[in-house]
């Protein structure tokens, strides 16, 4: 094995800071550990995000949500991956990055748009150089690859980070992604969460390798695993991604490894394809509980800061509930909008269609 294939590979183990009940891991490791005041900024974005979640959850069981995709168990992704970013790197999120969204400092009513039943993303990508959350799997991938390219010849320095669940490693799009940006030396950071399950599919039925970071080898990739409910570890891990790709050295593949606690979404019965037992191992990895017995250990967290960021956490579910329980307004005719550039006779016969129904009740067009 020639010393530049070795460059690329994953540790042998997930790279980990903290063991399960927060206390500091013994295990050398060559990143360096994030300073003080982004780990307090983590644990505070982990607190509101995962009130965030827990609010969502719950208007999708009022009617206010179409559907939502809790990300309960993976918040040190879902920030940790907004965290590394400067403010002009973008983000490419799936639809589980609600709580990336959120602690990029988006609105989190708009947010909530898309999976509201909204036909646009809610927000507005370059203001917040954020693309809409993706639904279909690694189809945001060639988008970032390709915008991360665009940057490179720009000369910005700017990095884009995309973020994929473990089911879309077995997506087309994922491969041709990576090999764009290793061959063009696109400053790329690809976060793989790994959290077991493509819907119900195990990762075992998925592939063979010995590691989903193995997948950027072929391809010319730099490589990495991480503990991915071991926030000290995924913000470690993720800074050095961004700084690599930042650095003109091409794309950066991460795959943490996590779990996510809530069924896919609401419409979802995990208990069909997993065990309780299974989920229970998992919640002894919290990773707001690992992060906050570190903090406390260093005397960097006391009791009076986890009251204030909690109840910055309930104001923003509280502000969140009102919002979203005001009835939008609509326009039911725009539905025809934008479907054509000329509309056709068909459309044009179902708008009239459904203009007159409307007139017939009452409800303003």
């Amino acid at each position: 094995m020639t010393g530049r294939t070795e460059a690329l590979l994953p540790s042998a183990e997930p790279v980990r800071f903290l063991t399960d009940s927060g206390a500091a891991a013994r295990k050398r490791t060559n990143y360096a550990v994030p300073d003080t005041e982004l780990l307090r900024r983590a644990y505070r974005a982990m607190v509101v995000g995962r009130r965030f979640d827990a609010q969502a959850t719950a208007l999708t069981k009022q009617g206010r949500l179409a559907v939502y995709p809790s990300s309960h168990g993976q918040e040190a992704c879902q920030v940790g991956s907004a965290l590394v970013l400067d403010d002009g790197d973008w983000l490419f999120p799936t639809y589980r990055e609600s709580v990336a969204l959120v602690t990029r400092g988006i609105d989190p009513v708009e947010v909530l748009s898309l999976l509201r039943g909204d036909s646009h993303c809610g927000y507005d990508p370059q203001r917040h150089h954020t693309a809409p959350q993706c639904t279909p799997l690694a189809t945001q991938a060639v988008h970032a690859a390709g915008l991360a390219y665009a940057e490179r010849r720009k000369g910005t320095g700017r990095v884009a980070l995309v973020c994929v669940g473990d089911g879309a490693t077995s997506e087309g799009d994922f491969h041709e992604a990576l090999n764009f940006a290793a061959v063009f030396k696109a400053p790329l950071v690809i976060l793989v969460q790994n959290n077991q399950y493509a819907i119900s599919v195990p990762l075992e039925r998925q592939t063979a390798a010995p590691s989903l970071a193995h997948k950027g080898i072929g391809y010319g990739v730099r490589s990495e695993r991480v503990d991915g409910n071991d926030p000290v570890a995924v913000l470690a891990v993720l800074s050095a991604a961004v700084e690599h790709a930042r650095a003109g050295n091409g794309p950066f593949l991460v795959e943490a490894h996590t779990y996510r606690l809530e069924p896919h979404t609401n419409a979802d019965d995990a208990s069909r394809y997993r065990t309780d037992a299974e989920a229970e191992e998992w919640r002894h990895r919290d990773p707001i509980a690992r992060l906050e017995s570190y903090l406390r250990r260093r005397g960097h967290l006391t009791d009076a800061d986890i009251t204030t960021f909690t109840a910055e956490a309930d104001k923003l579910a509280e502000d969140l509930r009102t919002r979203m329980n005001a009835d939008p307004h609509l326009a039911p005719l725009g539905l025809f909008d934008h479907v054509y550039g000329t509309p056709t006779p068909q459309l044009d016969e179902q708008r009239a269609l459904l203009s007159a129904e409307l007139r017939t009740e009452g409800t303003p067009s």
